[in-house]
C-alpha cells in the first residue's frame, strides 16, 4: 500500500504538470484564434497565426499526455470524468479537429478563406469554452455512488460552469494578445496592446468571481482557503496573484513585450496551484481520492518507466523549436 500511495501522489503531479503545461502552451495559441475577428486586415490575420504555425501542433502533445496518463494510471477518475462531462470534452475534441482543420486549409484557398477564418475562431473560442466548462464542472463536484457516476446528463451545466468557461475564453484571449504584442511590431502590434488592458481587467475580473464562488461549491474548500491552520498555507497564493498583476500591468503600460506575455502565463499558473489545493488529495471532487482511484502497483511502475524517458523527450523538442522560431515574426521574412 505504502508503494502504490507514493506512486498514485507522483502520477498526480505528473498529470497535473501535463494540464498546467497544456494550459501555459496552448492557451494562448487558442487565444490568438479567439482574437481572429479583431484584426484589422487580411495581413494581420496571416501575421498572427503565422506567430504560432511552427508551435501550435506540438503544443497539444500535452493535452494526450495528460488525458492518457489519466486513462493508464487512474481509470477509475477517467471513466467517472468522462461519464460526467463525455458533452463538452467531446465538442472540446471536435473543436480541436475543426481548428487544425481551418489552420491548413486557409492557406490553400482565396475564396474560402473568410469561411476557414471564421472556422478558427469558432473552434479555437468553443475549445477554451469547453475546457473552462469542464474545469468549472469538476470543481463544483461530480456524483459518485459505488465508484460509478451517478448524476444526471446535464449536471455539467450550471451558472457555475458557464462561468468559469467565459473566464477561460476571456483568460486566453489575454495570452493571445500577449503573445502577438511579443512576437509581431506594427499595426497588429499595438492593436493587440489596445485589447490587452481590458482583456486584462476582464480576466482579473472573472478570476475574482471564480474565487468568491468556488469556497461555497464545497464546505472543504472553504475550510482549505479561510480556516486555520490552512489560512496561512494559502496565503502566499494572494499574495503572488497581486505580484502578478502589477507587472502585467506595468509592462503594458511601459510598452514591453515579454513581461505582459509571461505575467499573464503566471496568472494561469497561480489560479491552477490554488485550484490544485482545493482539490487535493482528491483527484474527482468531492468522493473520488487520488488514491481510491489508482491503477494496480504494477501498472504504476510499468507507466512510470516510459513517462520518465517521453517527458524529457517531449520537453527537449519543445524547447527546441521554441529557441529556433524565437524573436520577432517579420510578415515578409519570417522570424529573426
Amino acid at each position: 500500500m505504502d508503494v502504490i500511495f507514493e506512486l498514485s501522489f507522483i502520477w498526480a503531479g505528473l498529470i497535473a504538470f501535463a494540464v498546467l503545461t497544456y494550459i501555459i502552451l496552448d492557451g494562448f495559441d487558442l487565444g490568438v484564434g479567439i482574437l481572429f475577428p479583431f484584426a484589422q486586415s487580411k495581413k494581420d490575420r496571416d501575421t498572427m497565426m503565422n506567430s504560432v504555425a511552427p508551435i501550435w501542433d506540438g503544443n497539444e502533445t500535452w493535452l494526450i499526455l495528460g488525458g492518457g496518463g489519466l486513462f493508464a494510471v487512474f481509470p477509475l477518475a477517467y471513466a467517472v470524468v468522462m461519464s460526467a462531462l463525455y458533452m463538452p470534452i467531446i465538442l472540446m475534441l471536435l473543436a480541436l479537429v475543426f481548428r487544425g482543420v481551418a489552420f491548413e486549409y486557409r492557406w490553400r484557398t482565396e475564396r474560402w478563406k473568410r469561411v476557414w477564418d471564421i472556422a478558427f475562431f469558432g473552434g479555437s473560442t468553443m475549445a477554451a469554452l469547453c475546457q473552462g466548462i469542464s474545469l468549472g464542472a469538476l470543481v463544483q463536484g461530480i456524483k459518485v455512488t459505488e465508484r460509478h457516476y451517478s448524476g444526471g446528463w446535464w449536471d455539467w451545466l450550471t451558472p457555475f460552469s458557464i462561468t468559469t468557461g467565459i473566464a477561460v475564453v476571456v483568460g486566453y484571449a489575454l495570452l493571445g494578445a500577449c503573445w502577438v504584442m511579443m512576437k509581431t511590431d506594427g499595426a497588429v502590434h499595438h492593436r493587440m496592446r489596445d485589447l490587452a488592458k481590458p482583456l486584462a481587467i476582464a480576466t482579473l475580473a472573472f478570476i475574482a468571481a471564480v474565487s468568491v464562488w468556488t469556497p461555497f461549491q464545497n464546505y472543504t474548500y472553504f475550510e482549505r482557503w479561510f480556516a486555520m491552520p490552512g489560512f496561512l498555507y494559502t496565503l502566499p497564493i494572494p499574495i503572488l496573484l497581486l505580484f502578478t498583476v502589477y507587472m502585467l500591468f506595468t509592462g503594458i503600460a511601459r510598452g514591453r513585450d515579454v513581461i505582459p506575455f509571461f505575467a499573464a502565463e503566471g496568472l494561469f499558473v497561480i489560479s491552477f496551484i490554488g485550484i490544485g489545493i482545493s482539490f487535493y488529495p482528491y483527484i474527482v471532487p468531492p468522493s473520488l481520492l487520488i488514491t481510491d482511484a489508482a491503477a494496480p502497483d504494477s501498472s504504476l511502475k510499468f507507466a512510470l518507466v516510459g513517462t520518465s524517458v517521453l517527458i524529457p523527450l517531449i520537453l527537449a523538442y519543445t524547447a527546441y523549436a521554441y529557441w529556433v522560431f524565437r524573436g520577432k515574426l517579420d510578415p515578409e521574412n519570417g522570424y529573426h
